[in-house]
């Protein structure tokens, strides 16, 4: 079965439309990938704020650790000067007050390297837009052919 063939008429309206479509079709396309640009900032965007909730919280609990360490090493100082060398419980209080000061500058240390992962610029949005805008360029570029 034969498909009948149209003969190709180009009047100045239809090719007009054509053009508008075109256009029109480009504005939409570019409406589009802004709200979605716009929705993949936010989704970096959001996890950089909990990367930086998270190395927050690290900091919190280095301070609070190396709080009850000093406060335990002071206890034990003043302990170990009040007995002087009659060995009594400071000794009890100086072992705790090591093990907190460790993990305290290991939550310190956790929290920095955190901290310094945290980019405030999404870099993946920066990057697909550079690569639509290159895409858009190209597209108008070859419609006003």
């Amino acid at each position: 079965m034969e498909v009948p063939v149209q003969p190709v008429v180009q009047h100045d309206s239809i090719r007009d439309e054509s053009i508008g479509d075109l256009i029109r079709g480009i504005l939409d396309d570019v409406r589009r990938l802004v709200r979605e640009e716009i929705a993949l900032a936010r989704v970096e965007v959001t996890e950089q704020v909990r990367r930086l909730r998270t190395a927050g919280m690290a900091f919190v609990l280095a301070a609070i650790a190396l709080a009850f360490g000093a406060t335990f090493l002071l206890i034990a100082l003043a302990l170990g000067i009040a007995a002087l060398l009659a060995w009594p419980a400071w000794a009890g209080f100086l072992a705790v007050a090591v093990l907190l000061l460790v993990g305290g500058v290991a939550s310190a240390l956790a929290g920095r390297a955190q901290v310094r992962a945290f980019r405030p610029v999404p870099e993946e949005t920066v990057s697909t837009i550079k690569e639509n805008s290159e895409w858009i360029a190209k597209r108008l570029s070859s419609v006003r052919r």
